[in-house]
């Protein structure tokens, strides 16, 4: 028996590994739709629950709104290009510099503060929190103690126009507090003043039926501006028109809408501080100089008119101011090396010195020089590190390895751009060292053979010419500067400012609905998959001849009985015109195919396993065939667990066990039923080896017996599937029947019938299918015997009579015709 049931199982799953593999083969269309009405129930459930899903997830998820706001980074100074002097701004920043601010830390708390949110205010429902941007019934000022006031719910208990309560949490403690309206409260961790601009809308929202509790919290920039960045997003929408849009999400439609705003505006603002702070910058270096070089050139100036004075000199010697020129055109040289030597050291001073580097500044310095290009290249990569690492400490704490990378980046990023700055000082040396070298040969060579005071004079006309020049080259660069600067007008455009949205991003009622919809359509579609997959029920007589290749006869179907059988089981004599007698005549009738010869006749009746209604088959085809003129007898032969006692409402004292034993005589056991030809032996008293009994000679004795007296003998067998107590019997049997159970007997079942067919010879088989639901209309067969069946269940049960309507008469003769 245990091998048996391994091999039944192997080969269950085996047939539900067949049936996947071929599944696209193998798919019956008319048993997946029986399957999904048959789980029509399950499929409402599923789509009622998402629906009910959606709407809750509508109903209580807080909304997100999105606002954009659209610029065009433009950068030009109208002045510089009119009177074509140097701008020191220009084509410094492009689209990825703009955007790299935009995302900024530093920027957006410059932006925080221009909006009102140093204090944020909320109303706290049953499931979401609405923040009540600039639209408050009350404000809050704020003098903050401790850390601890900042992201702390305050809880406002509004009692009178004037006076209320307020409460926070403090650790483990609740700190609580009676306030007066528009004065200062004190409490341990700041002083508040609350001023109550709507009483009646905070009265309205706390004794409403919800009971919205009103809060406030004190915000920190910082981290009110790592939040915002958080739900901000920039992006280049035409790189060719530079355009870049600002978007941001919040649960607050006006904030959002005012964030994107602000920034727009911010930076427009903040571009031209940060170019107006570049030229100012380098004005007042130029300024130094000019402050510097004027004392020296009115010093240069007084030595020789006094010296002229001394000298008696009126007019100047041609050679003199001849060769002085020449060496002063020398020294004019070696003063611009100098002015470059000033201007690398103060760049080499930002570098080491300066915590925060400003590239633009450092630029600006060393605007016009041949060394722009070298030390330009390498802030930006040292700009771009810097910037890096504030985007970083947004979500990363300083002291973290990636900000700890970084940090070693930038080290090296300095290194570089000092080792850049030396080596351009050290060329500038050497270029001055040698001027001075061909300057002293010079003047040596040239003014040595002049009288002294000749060279005096020119030596004093050169240091003159000298300041004198230097000083207007420094004149001609603070009027291009001062320029430059009276032309940086931001050229940054706003294209599109941003209104507060009116219908929410997240969630999205279409995308929710239609999500919530294909959840139930999956849902739905996987169980009727996996009941397709997994079903192994018997529903139709044309799955028994697929799967018997036809090979086996079909005597017909019993419809299920709706009402509650009776005790007896006897159905057919309650109502000959019943749809359940009609069916036992349609089978009575096809017996003949069978067997229609002369003489008495030996049924035997058998299942697979328990349940599937032999005993109830065997009694009402008995007495179907009784109205038919004939005596008949049922003889109880499933001794392990008899039922025809019960089913005729009789007790079991005596039966067959004891009649194989020899303990009592046929006549003797022989009851009556209801119907005159009707009679039956129980099984008797449960006997211990029922399978002997069976197979004895005895038996054959009382069939043989029975046979004189009787026209046909209807047999209960045992179900064979459990044990093989009833196969000699089957083996003898005129009429072999195997009773299937729709909806209860399994696939697998059939394999039983193949072999009492194959193996054991019993070629006359033949098989019924009881509890059949033919009012069901899901999908039906033609097949053997010019039947046609309804797969499932479904034909109206209880009885058929002439008062039934003619469409159900034609129901039943199209069931029934031969």
């Amino acid at each position: 028996m245990l091998n048996q049931d391994i091999t039944g199982n192997s080969e269950s799953i085996n047939r539900y590994k067949e049936r996947i593999s071929n599944f696209s083969k193998e798919f019956e269309l008319g048993l997946f739709i029986y399957l999904i009405r048959k789980s029509l129930a399950w499929i409402i459930l599923f789509f009622v629950v998402a629906a009910a899903l959606a709407f809750l997830y509508l109903r209580y998820t807080q909304p997100v709104y999105e606002a954009y706001s659209k610029l065009q980074i433009r950068n030009s100074n109208t002045a510089s290009k009119v009177l074509q002097v140097e701008n020191i701004n220009e084509n410094q920043e492009d689209v990825a510099e703009a955007i790299e601010l935009l995302r900024s830390k530093n920027f957006m708390k410059k932006v925080v503060s221009k909006l009102p949110l140093d204090v944020s205010y909320f109303a706290e429902g049953t499931f979401m929190t609405n923040e009540h941007y600039t639209s408050t019934p009350y404000t809050v000022e704020f003098r903050t103690k401790t850390p601890l006031a900042y992201g702390t719910r305050f809880y406002i208990n509004v009692s009178s126009p004037t006076a209320g309560e307020v409460s926070y949490q403090r650790g483990s403690q609740t700190v609580t507090k009676k306030y007066t309206a528009d004065e200062w409260t004190p409490l341990p961790d700041a002083d508040i003043k609350i001023h109550i601009n709507n009483y009646n809308e905070i009265n309205a929202h706390q004794n409403s039926v919800k009971k919205n509790s009103f809060f406030f919290v004190i915000n920190n920039k910082d981290k009110l501006a790592s939040q915002l960045l958080g739900a901000l997003s920039v992006s280049v929408l035409n790189d060719a028109a530079k355009t870049v849009q600002i978007t941001s999400k919040d649960h607050n439609a006006l904030k959002t809408s005012d964030l994107v705003n602000t920034m727009a505006q911010e930076f427009i603002i903040y571009d031209i501080e940060r170019k107006g702070e570049s030229s100012k910058r380098v004005l007042e270096f130029i300024d130094d100089q000019l402050d510097n070089v004027y004392e020296q050139l009115r010093d240069a100036e007084t030595s020789i008119q006094e010296y002229k004075k001394a000298n008696h000199i009126t007019k100047d010697d041609n050679f003199v101011v001849m060769n002085a020129s020449r060496l002063t055109t020398l020294e004019n040289e070696i003063l611009e090396l100098e002015l470059q030597e000033k201007v690398i050291k103060q760049v080499e001073k930002e570098v080491t010195e300066s915590n925060k580097i400003d590239s633009y500044d450092i630029i600006s310095m060393v605007s016009g020089s041949g060394y722009e290009p070298v030390i330009s290249k390498q802030l930006d990569l040292l700009q771009q590190l810097l910037d890096e690492r504030e985007e970083m400490l947004i979500n990363a704490p300083p002291g973290s390895e990636p900000v700890k990378l970084l940090d070693g980046k930038i080290e090296t990023q300095k290194k570089i751009v000092l080792g850049s700055v030396r080596s351009i000082r050290d060329k500038i040396n050497i270029k001055k060292t040698s001027l001075q070298k061909k300057a002293k040969e010079f003047e040596f060579d040239k003014l040595s053979t002049l009288p002294e005071d000749e060279v005096e004079y020119a030596r004093l006309q050169r240091l003159y010419a000298i300041n004198e020049k230097f000083y207007t080259l420094l004149l001609e660069k603070k009027t291009e500067y001062s320029i430059s600067e009276a032309g940086n007008v931001s050229l940054h455009e706003i294209l599109e400012k941003s209104l507060p949205p009116t219908s929410p991003v997240s969630p999205s009622k279409k995308l929710v609905v239609i999500s919530a919809f294909m959840v139930a359509l999956f849902v739905s579609f996987g169980l009727v998959l996996v009941r397709y997959i997994l079903h192994n029920d018997i529903n139709s007589l044309n799955e028994i001849t697929k799967m018997t290749n036809a090979s086996i006869s079909v005597l017909g179907i019993v419809p299920r009985y709706k009402k509650e059988i009776p005790v007896s089981q006897l159905l057919v004599d309650k109502n000959p015109k019943s749809l359940i007698a009609e069916a036992f005549r349609s089978i009575r009738t096809n017996l003949q195919f069978i067997s229609n010869e002369p003489g008495s006749k030996l049924m035997a009746v058998t299942s697979t396993i328990s349940g599937e209604g032999k005993t109830f088959v065997a009694i009402n085809l008995a007495g179907i065939i009784a109205y038919s003129d004939k005596k008949v007898i049922i003889l109880d032969l499933d001794m392990r667990k008899p039922k025809i006692h019960l089913g005729f409402n009789v007790p079991n004292l005596k039966g067959m066990s004891t009649l194989l034993i020899g303990k009592d005589q046929v006549e003797d056991c022989i009851q009556h039923s209801s119907l005159e030809n009707l009679h039956f032996i129980t099984a008797g008293p449960i006997p211990p080896n029922p399978s002997e009994l069976i197979i004895s000679k005895k038996m054959d004795e009382i069939l043989a017996h029975l046979k004189t007296q009787y026209d046909v003998i209807v047999i209960d067998n045992p179900p064979v599937g459990l044990v093989t107590d009833g196969i000699n019997i089957i083996q003898k049997a005129d009429y072999p029947i195997y009773i299937f159970r729709a909806e209860y007997s399994k696939r697998n079942f059939i394999q039983n019938v193949d072999r009492l067919f194959n193996e054991n010879g019993i070629k006359r088989l033949s098989i019924v299918l009881n509890g059949v639901d033919v009012q069901r209309k899901a999908y039906g067969y033609n097949y053997g015997y010019g039947y046609g069946y309804g797969y499932g269940y479904g034909y109206g049960y209880g009885y058929y009579d002439d008062l039934k309507k003619d469409d159900d008469r034609s129901v039943v003769k199209k069931i029934f015709t031969n």
